[in-house]
């Protein structure tokens, strides 16, 4: 694929907002749509179209982690050429919650789920595309999935009415062979959808993967700016748009908001390469353990860490005690 036929999705507030409990304010959104619009970035994933009576703790999260389209439309009164996107999950969103695309500011809906849950995500992409929306099926932790679940649910999207379907490295251990070699199945059991990327950084790979998924013919590329993200957070935004070639993307507003809005925030919060996620990553785990330490005054103690991961009998020593 043509570096000029790819697209990218900016996940900085609802993939960053699970670093800071999508505390952001509405200015905030607002320089960040800016300056994503002036660099000529094609989408911007302004948070999670989740419904807050169906989720623990939804009062204490910040108002992106339930869009409400009349406050979307108090945030970005006047849109530009970038889409809007949301991501919800399976079991949390309540389709009344849903209004048709011509009443909302949300162009694409993207749906995320676990293998196991394929079929019912597919009904909720089918609810989404009915009412007009741009649909994508991201299927997470693919690095934990047996050849033959995910067989099977190629069999189901195939026939569905999905636009695009998402390769999705949750805990940030595939590497370019993986990654190939991913696309290349996806690509040849769904020869009818385009395909997506999303990448998380454990490994430093979050950028080479993206690069390698966009030469196999994947269109959507996901990123954030300055990588902004849960634990290491993903590929950086600002890289994609100054590697790829023969696009329309300029970099000088995106450093412009990284540089504003980011930069301090990233003194604040704390995402990114760290060495726990990196074990995690090689491990092919969930970083929660390895936030949880990060969380902890022992947030440095990464050898202790690893023999916890990697001794069976320690870790059940301490769920003895």
């Amino acid at each position: 694929m043509k570096a000029n036929q790819c697209k990218i999705v900016d996940c900085t507030i609802r993939d960053g907002g699970l670093v800071n409990n999508w505390d952001f304010s509405v200015e905030f959104v607002q320089k960040l749509y800016a300056g994503l619009n002036n660099a000529g970035v094609d989408y911007m994933e302004i948070g999670y179209k989740n419904s807050p009576k169906l989720l623990k703790g939804a009062d204490q999260a910040g108002p992106w982690r339930f869009l409400d389209d009349d406050f979307l439309r108090k945030v970005i009164p006047e849109k530009g050429n970038t889409k809007l996107s949301a991501l919800v999950d399976i079991g949390r969103v309540d389709e009344n919650d849903i209004l048709p695309r011509s009443e909302s500011l949300l162009d694409l809906i993207r749906v995320a789920c676990y293998v196991k849950d394929v079929d019912k995500a597919l009904q909720l992409v089918q609810l989404f595309h009915d009412r007009g929306y741009e649909t994508t099926l991201n299927i997470m932790a693919l690095s934990n999935v047996m050849d033959n679940e995910l067989l099977e649910a190629f069999e189901m999207i195939k026939e569905s009415v999905v636009d695009v379907v998402y390769i999705v490295d949750s805990y940030g251990s595939l590497d370019y062979k993986d990654m190939e070699y991913l696309v290349n199945k996806f690509k040849t059991h769904l020869p009818n959808k385009r395909l997506g990327v999303h990448t998380h950084n454990n490994m430093q790979l979050a950028f080479s993967n993206t690069l390698v998924a966009a030469e196999n013919g994947v269109e959507l590329l996901d990123a954030s700016v300055y990588g902004m993200g849960r634990a290491a957070g993903n590929c950086p935004t600002e890289l994609l748009v100054t590697h790829l070639k023969n696009t329309k993307y300029r970099l000088r507003p995106v450093l412009d908001v990284l540089e504003q809005l980011l930069v301090p925030l990233r003194e604040k919060e704390e995402w990114g390469y760290l060495i726990p996620y990196m074990i995690t990553g090689t491990l092919d785990e969930h970083p929660r353990s390895a936030m949880a330490l990060r969380a902890s005054e022992d947030k440095d103690r990464v050898v202790d860490f690893y023999d916890k991961l990697t001794t069976p009998e320690i870790n059940f020593d301490n769920r003895k005690k």
